[in-house]
């Protein structure tokens, strides 16, 4: 069984996901720290995100997993470095990338092969697992998503002005919904759920509520 969350940055889906996973018992694929790898490993190889060529190429000897909390770039746990600024920034230009595109789709698609997964990212309901039994479309106001963002950074030391965060927010938005390939959007049969005055716990409440009542299991 497979339940996809995609939204927004900040929208708070990668925690509803790791929350939601635990309640089912199910695993947990985070689809954007694969983004974030790739985005990573590109910057390591003085590699431009924008070179289809050079990027298969990188693509072809990389070695990515993501499982139990934990991203292993090439064996090396990255789980921290690829929340930095500089790696978001350039995160944009991997989802833009349709090489990195398909051979992620590729990856995702076998982590799933024979498991329960609930994953989280921006096309998983619509493009990778059309045919998931439940799907999920998380939305929060911009203004408390950029917020949500700041408080995250600032955990690691990175202090950033709301307003900076807010209009990096905005263009990635904007990049992600005009993307030619698998532009963020709801699928047609995704719950849409705005999270913005909602309590984590209560946003993993809705959830699994919906889930259950759709789809329910032992």
């Amino acid at each position: 069984m497979i339940v996809t969350i995609d939204g927004p940055a900040g929208s708070g889906k990668s925690s509803a996901a790791r929350a939601l996973a635990r309640r089912l018992g199910f695993e947990f694929l985070d689809t954007g720290a694969m983004y974030r790898s790739v985005a990573l490993a590109a910057i390591r190889a003085g590699v431009s995100l924008r070179d289809e060529a050079a990027m298969a190429q990188l693509l072809t000897g990389l070695d990515l997993q993501v499982e139990s909390g934990r991203v292993l770039l090439n064996g090396e746990d990255v789980t921290r470095e690829i929340r930095t600024g500089a790696v978001t920034t350039a995160t944009g230009a991997a989802a833009d990338s349709p090489v990195i595109r398909r051979r992620l789709a590729e990856l995702q698609r076998a982590a799933a092969v024979g498991r329960n997964l609930v994953c989280e990212g921006r096309d998983q309901g619509t493009l990778i697992f059309p045919d998931a039994l439940c799907k999920f479309f998380l939305v929060a106001d911009p203004t408390e998503r950029a917020r949500r963002r700041q408080r995250e950074m600032a955990t690691r030391g990175e202090q950033v002005d709301l307003d900076q965060v807010l209009q990096a927010q905005d263009e990635r938005d904007r990049r992600d919904a005009a993307r030619d390939i698998a532009p963020m959007k709801p699928a047609p049969d995704a719950v849409v759920l705005d999270s913005t005055a909602l309590s984590p716990a209560e946003v993993v409440d809705r959830m699994e509520a919906e889930v259950r009542r759709h789809h329910p299991f032992s």
